[in-house]
């Protein structure tokens, strides 16, 4: 059984400029993360993303375009591929789908975060990361309203900061730091501890 205070079920958001804050991320969480990392980044469904390869390139965990129906493994970093919704269900597996678009999205934050926080609750830790417009700030309420946690990249370190902002203008965020910090203090959670992270705390 999952102890209360681990999180091990990190959903991350990115937009323009989050390529290099999720190699920050990537290249410092562990070979053996006990955890899963699902990731949305927009990208245009004309387009062919090349995410999982740089993110593996980035650090030691292997980074795979998710697929429908795939069970999910912890040490693993899952990405959304173009023109689909990633959703993850309790019956750990994940789950595509070609529904419409959120805040103009697909895949969208929102719709990955909503789906976590429905399935695993308080295990669910969640973070935006540098973007433009707001897609993912819903989703991170969702994450807060049933008990997970929720990280914001500073919005002075992000590229494109108002997806942070405006996160932080509608969400109760528990951790706001750089994206070379935010690696960390996920690998602390997933193991249940938060005493290195107090530093970072809102």
């Amino acid at each position: 059984m999952t102890k209360p205070d681990v999180h091990d079920v990190i959903v991350i958001g990115a937009s323009a400029g989050g390529v290099p804050a999720l190699c920050a991320i990537a290249s410092a969480l562990p070979a053996h993360l006990p955890a899963s990392v699902f990731i949305v980044m927009h990208v245009p469904p004309w387009k062919t993303s090349a995410l999982p390869e740089i993110l593996s390139r980035c650090g030691p965990l292997p980074a795979v375009h998710a697929k429908s129906g795939e069970p999910i493994e912890q040490g693993r970093i899952y990405v959304a591929p173009p023109d689909y919704h990633l959703l993850v269900n309790s019956g750990n597996h994940l789950e595509l789908w070609h529904g419409p678009k959120e805040n103009a999205f697909r895949p969208s934050v929102n719709a990955l975060f909503r789906s976590a926080a429905a399935a695993f609750g308080s295990r669910v830790a969640g973070v935006i990361l540098s973007g433009s417009l707001e897609d993912g700030a819903a989703g991170l309420w969702w994450v807060k309203q049933r008990n997970g946690v929720a990280l914001v990249q500073q919005p002075n370190d992000a590229q494109f900061p108002q997806m942070p902002q405006t996160a932080l203008q509608h969400v109760p965020v528990d951790y706001i730091a750089p994206a070379a910090e935010i690696g960390r203090i996920l690998v602390d959670l997933a193991r249940g501890g938060l005493a290195q992270v107090r530093g970072f705390l809102k």
